[in-house]
């Protein structure tokens, strides 16, 4: 990878003001310019099982807001991640779907899920932390 930071990679330039002449030169900036938080991936895996209502979303992410699912799907939809159909309905009905480009994310996931299926459980377990800053490390008996 030849860049060193996230932030070296944007030059600060905020996505919703960004050019092609602006984007990162590195790939993983790049991803994470859509996919800075942990709400973003996740959509994504639920949509995985197939087109979704927004109601249907909201049960699968507890705890996220619909104001930041909002947010979410409507950025994938500009970004060509994701498309919204309405259907003319009573009451209206609104499924959301991966985009060709979407589903292309999918190696992605896969890579991730079996990353964290194989780290350590420890890897995700905060160690506490001591006075001083350092940690604390259990001694053998």
């Amino acid at each position: 990878m030849r860049c060193i930071s996230y932030v070296n990679c944007t030059n600060g330039v905020r996505l919703e003001f960004m050019r092609e002449t602006d984007l990162p030169e590195c790939g993983v900036a790049r991803f994470l310019l859509l996919f800075d938080g942990p709400w973003a991936t996740l959509i994504v895996r639920e949509l995985m099982h197939g087109p979704q209502r927004f109601g249907q979303l909201r049960e699968a992410l507890p705890g996220i807001s619909a104001h930041t699912l909002t947010n979410r799907l409507r950025m994938f939809e500009a970004r060509g991640l994701v498309t919204r159909t309405s259907y003319a309905e009573i009451p209206p009905r609104v499924v959301y779907e991966l985009t060709e480009l979407g589903w292309s994310l999918r190696s992605v996931l896969d890579a991730m899920y079996e990353w964290g299926m194989t780290a350590p459980a420890s890897t995700f377990i905060a160690a506490p932390v001591l006075e001083g800053g350092g940690r604390s490390v259990k001694k053998g008996t």
